[in-house]
């Protein structure tokens, strides 16, 4: 969907970075996580932005598909609100409604996870009314739910709207391969130099959007036009306090165990692979060799 979250991808956008590396790119919205995966096994798409578990289900059940790039290294999404104070333990989410995207998308099964974690039993204690993917704080400002958990710029449209960020996701878990950059192992063969410039773009533009945050709320207010001017600039101001996207393109061990975890833990997949079975960091290495420290 479009957020915030992938603002790494819009600076490179914007700064003619993957331009620079000799690529045009055609960017479209797919609605959620399954369907921007399945644009790229149908081939309608050479590359898929994501949860990079789609990936790992798709080589369990005998399908393809390689990651090659990280884009958010943390938890993207935030608890918000507009009746509820600070939360500041897991348990606290008892008797709540909280929004989120359809399972399997990220929010959604983090939050089950976390719920299941502390002794909460979903549906029971605390219930998840899941929206499609980018209305999630609707549901919450017309009174349907207690809380909602959504990306950037969402969260600070509802802050906007008098909502507040009442739990941080981001911290919660840590370090967290929360998307990656998907693709089928036949176009990498056949296109290596596309998939080069591809990924050293986006190492080069996860530089740009720390060394010049500018910039980067510049970009957020073009991406963003309805939103007000100190909307925008707040989401970026949140997304890079706490590290939210990628600051390197490369895919950390730490990160993608916290998130196979998790969903080995839901039973999602079976966790069977390796991470060298489903992450291809060469190219990664390469960008960040070409670019240097």
């Amino acid at each position: 969907v479009h957020n915030l979250g992938y603002i790494n991808l819009y600076v490179g956008m914007h700064a003619g970075i993957f331009k620079k590396h000799g690529l045009k790119l055609n960017l479209s919205a797919s609605g959620g996580d399954t369907q921007a995966f399945a644009a790229v096994l149908g081939k309608s798409a050479d590359f898929s932005i994501g949860d990079a578990t789609m990936v790992q289900m798709s080589r369990e059940r005998g399908g393809p598909g390689i990651v090659i790039g990280a884009v958010i290294q943390r938890a993207h999404f935030f608890g918000v609100s507009k009746t509820l104070d600070k939360i500041t333990d897991p348990k606290q989410f008892k008797g709540l409604t909280v929004t989120t995207s359809p399972d399997p998308n990220t929010n959604y099964a983090v939050t089950k996870k976390m719920l299941e974690e502390n002794g909460l039993k979903v549906g029971v204690d605390t219930k998840i009314l899941e929206v499609s993917p980018g209305t999630e704080i609707g549901s919450m400002l017309a009174g349907k739910s207690d809380m909602a958990i959504t990306y950037q710029p969402s969260v600070a449209a509802a802050q906007a709207q008098g909502a507040k960020i009442v739990w941080d996701f981001a911290t919660y878990m840590g370090p967290f391969n929360n998307t990656g950059i998907m693709v089928l192992p036949e176009y990498v063969k056949a296109n290596p130099d596309v998939v080069q410039g591809l990924v050293t773009a986006f190492e080069e533009a996860s530089r740009l959007q720390y060394s010049d945050p500018d910039f980067a709320k510049e970009v957020a207010r073009k991406e963003f036009p309805d939103l007000p001017a100190e909307v925008a600039n707040a989401a970026i101001d949140a997304q890079l306090k706490y590290r939210v996207p990628a600051e390197t393109v490369r895919i950390d061990r730490a990160q993608w165990k916290t998130m196979i975890d998790m969903q080995k833990y839901l039973g999602n997949i079976k966790g069977t692979l390796s991470f060298e079975d489903i992450v291809d960091n060469s190219f990664a290495d390469k960008a960040i060799k070409s670019l240097g420290k």
